[in-house]
């Protein structure tokens, strides 16, 4: 019989920590090639494109909670997802190394832990269900009772079910994003002189 739980490890958790550290390499390397080719100011500016990517992968949460009725969801869902890991990938570059001021790196952080959390969202849950549930179905075939499946399946549903808060998490830490980064926008325009 297969392990189930290091078969959920490596099936489902392995691709989720290999994105995000993709995500992470894509930005050391994206901030080291700037800097070696004399570039920085170019990040400067990606902020402005991130932000709009991230602004505009919001168009999935609306919807999803129907404010808006065109889209089909499942393609929406994609561009979500995409675009918000895109749009992350351009504000980290966008922030670089630089130490200049406590509230951007604020809305930084804030932006880190909402990526993480909607990963988590797309990979671990979703995928985790189709585990759990073919595991379940599985150990059904083999002819085992349904509590016998349900204590086949125990830790896994656990883990499942944990992961079921994800959105407790996800939409807080996005509405904190959101207004430092609305702060360190404001900020930037009257400070910077555009405004």
């Amino acid at each position: 019989m297969k392990n189930s739980k290091g078969s959920l490890w490596r099936e489902y958790m392995l691709p989720f920590a290999l994105l995000l550290g993709l995500l992470a390499a894509a930005t050391l390397a994206g901030d080291y090639l700037l800097h070696r080719l004399d570039l920085v100011w170019v990040g400067r500016y990606l902020g402005i494109p991130g932000t709009l990517l991230i602004i505009g992968s919001l168009y999935y949460s609306a919807r999803k909670r129907k404010w808006v009725t065109t889209g089909e969801p499942k393609t929406l869902l994609s561009m979500h997802e995409f675009s918000a890991w895109l749009g992350s990938l351009m504000v980290l570059l966008h922030a670089g190394i630089h130490f200049n001021a406590i509230l951007p790196w604020l809305a930084t952080v804030a932006m880190g832990v909402n990526v993480i959390s909607g990963m988590v969202g797309k990979i671990l849950l979703r995928q985790s269900r189709q585990h759990v549930q073919g595991e379940r179905e599985k150990f059904q075939l083999r002819g085992l009772s349904k509590a016998e499946v349900e204590q086949a399946v125990f830790w896994d549903a656990v883990a499942l079910g944990a992961m079921t808060q994800w959105r407790r998490v996800h939409i807080p830490i996005f509405i904190v994003f959101a207004v430092l980064a609305l702060g360190h926008i404001v900020s930037v325009l009257l400070f910077w002189g555009w405004a």
